[in-house]
């Protein structure tokens, strides 16, 4: 199915469970067209058309009232920026949550995602994800969420990006996404271990060939090989910031 605009209406991870239904992402926001480019092409567009995965556009300012349809204002007790208003944001998540529906509103101060807690929430059938934008939403919508989650300790121009991120980071553990029921469980990541170097053709290339095992099709030599150089995530990332 493609994507539609509701505006026109060290971890260790297990095998994919067996699912009946393609997952429903819902995605209210303020900008709509942002996600026209990364949802339309490749495995996520692919995985839309074979009904794997729903993808819906909410414009929150659709539910905004009078002629402006003013969706933020400034905050109480004075501070830069404006804030979101609870009562279009509410009126949003109300129009589209149900009984199944889990509600994330992306925040820095939500759980970390992370590669298993992506496995686990691809077992819902709906998603509602709700994108902040300028200094965030009134505190009074966090009772329509079901918890708050931090793609990581960076500042986003809004949630846009973040939602993004979230779909095709669970859509991937859906089964058949990836084509290959096992792909997302060897990726990085996995097991706490990052992917070690990949090679292809050309066999050399300016001066640099590819290591010999792999060419040798040994199939236990090569896992030992990829093995020795897997690093843990943890491990990995304080070498990086050594230098």
């Amino acid at each position: 199915m493609p994507l539609q605009d509701e505006r026109l209406g060290k971890q260790k991870l297990e095998k994919p469970k067996p699912l009946s239904s393609s997952l429903r992402f819902e995605i209210l926001s303020l900008f709509p067209a942002y996600f026209e480019g990364p949802f339309s092409v490749s495995m996520l567009k692919r995985a839309q058309e074979k009904a794997l995965i729903e993808i819906v556009l909410v414009d929150i300012r659709d539910f905004a009232e009078g002629r402006h349809k003013k969706v933020d204002d400034r905050p109480y007790g004075g501070g830069p920026g404006m804030v979101m208003m609870a009562p279009p944001i509410v009126r949003a998540i109300r129009s589209v949550k149900r009984e199944d529906s889990h509600v994330i509103y992306l925040s820095p101060q939500g759980r970390r995602l992370d590669a298993s807690y992506c496995q686990k929430l691809a077992d819902h059938s709906h998603i509602v994800l709700l994108c902040g934008h300028y200094e965030g939403i009134d505190a009074r919508c966090l009772k329509e969420v079901d918890e708050q989650i931090s793609i990581g300790d960076y500042v986003l121009t809004s949630g846009c990006p973040a939602a993004a991120v979230f779909v095709d980071a669970v859509a991937r553990f859906r089964p058949g996404v990836l084509g290959h029921e096992e792909a997302a469980l060897q990726d990085s990541f996995q097991g706490g271990r990052l992917e070690p170097p990949a090679y292809t053709r050309p066999e050399e290339f300016e001066g640099e060939r590819v290591p010999q095992v792999l060419k040798e099709g040994n199939h236990r030599e090569i896992e030992k090989w990829r093995q020795s150089l897997s690093r843990y995530v943890g491990d990995s990332h304080e070498s990086k910031s050594s230098h």
